[in-house]
């Protein structure tokens, strides 16, 4: 039987991927909505938001590049900047005047992975998954309204994404994002609903549309598809891992270019071997669901 039906391959986000760019949320502001709590240091958030601004694509800043993305004027992103490197959370690049992360966020980072030793038990699970797609597959933790990629494991196949660990994807339009939502309940779906809306009503609505759909995905295919919605010329799936009180709730997705992943592929092939594969992974962390 096959699940890669026009219901799927047409979704509203889609309709408005196709014909123009992706609507994807913006970063929305958490300092402003806390402002007024008087338990928030807004100052101590700004560093937070200073250091958050080097993802995997942006590795090296400047004070004006940082000022750009949180909003904040060049003179206290200045200061930040001059703070955290004196206590080691950034480093400074005299030459060019520009910024990169200091090894004291590693050990901030390497806390939080120590205790993910699922990330070592479920490499081998992704990669066969990988190595049958010719895609690449990624476990993610939520990270605010993104995706977190904290393992990825891709084919050998030189025409497949080029995902690392560290890598972020939206919430809201990717596979991986929607399957996490799906898991983790109403209470975050409504928050993410919330920060969503702040953004214009056209974007809002489509973008709801899209998540709507998606968990009317998961209810019928055990998955949530994001066909062209993350990105025009890329396919994913991806499946919710709820291992638990002890771990943060995590999905799995597999995706890659599609025109080597089409969505009858994906759905009709890589879906019950992803869903066969995530079961066998909760069986060995003692988790014993069968809904799929």
């Amino acid at each position: 039987m096959s699940y890669g039906t026009k219901s799927h391959l047409k979704s509203p986000t889609q309709t408005a991927t196709n014909t123009s760019t992706v609507i994807q949320p913006k970063s929305l502001s958490l300092i402003d909505k806390y402002k007024d709590d008087r338990h928030f240091v807004t100052a101590l958030a700004r560093g937070l938001e200073v250091l958050a601004c080097f993802r995997s694509g942006n590795r090296v800043l400047g004070n004006q590049d940082i000022a750009k993305r949180c909003n904040l004027s060049n003179s206290t992103v200045s200061r930040l900047t001059s703070t955290l490197v004196k206590m080691g959370y950034l480093m400074h690049d005299a030459p060019s005047g520009k910024y990169r992360l200091g090894m004291a966020t590693l050990s901030l980072g390497m806390g939080m992975l120590a205790k993910l030793d699922v990330r070592q038990i479920a490499r081998p699970f992704l990669q066969e998954i990988a190595d049958f797609s010719q895609g690449v597959v990624s476990l993610g933790v939520r990270d605010r309204l993104s995706m977190l990629c904290i393992e990825t494991c891709r084919s050998r196949s030189a025409l497949t994404l080029q995902l690392d660990v560290g890598t972020r994807l939206p919430i809201t339009t990717s596979s991986m994002g929607r399957a996490y939502l799906a898991e983790a309940g109403q209470a975050e779906l409504d928050e993410v609903f919330e920060r969503v809306s702040e953004l214009d009503e056209r974007s809002s609505h489509l973008i709801r549309q899209g998540i709507e759909q998606a968990l009317k995905d998961y209810q019928e295919l055990g998955c949530t598809c994001s066909f062209g919605e993350w990105q025009g010329d890329v396919n994913g799936i991806a499946v919710g891992l709820n291992l638990g009180e002890n771990f943060p709730i995590m999905s799995i997705n597999c995706g890659g270019p599609s025109f080597s992943l089409s969505p009858e592929f994906l759905l009709d092939e890589v879906r019950p071997r992803l869903l066969a594969m995530t079961q066998r992974l909760k069986e060995s962390f003692g988790v014993t669901d069968f809904n799929f």
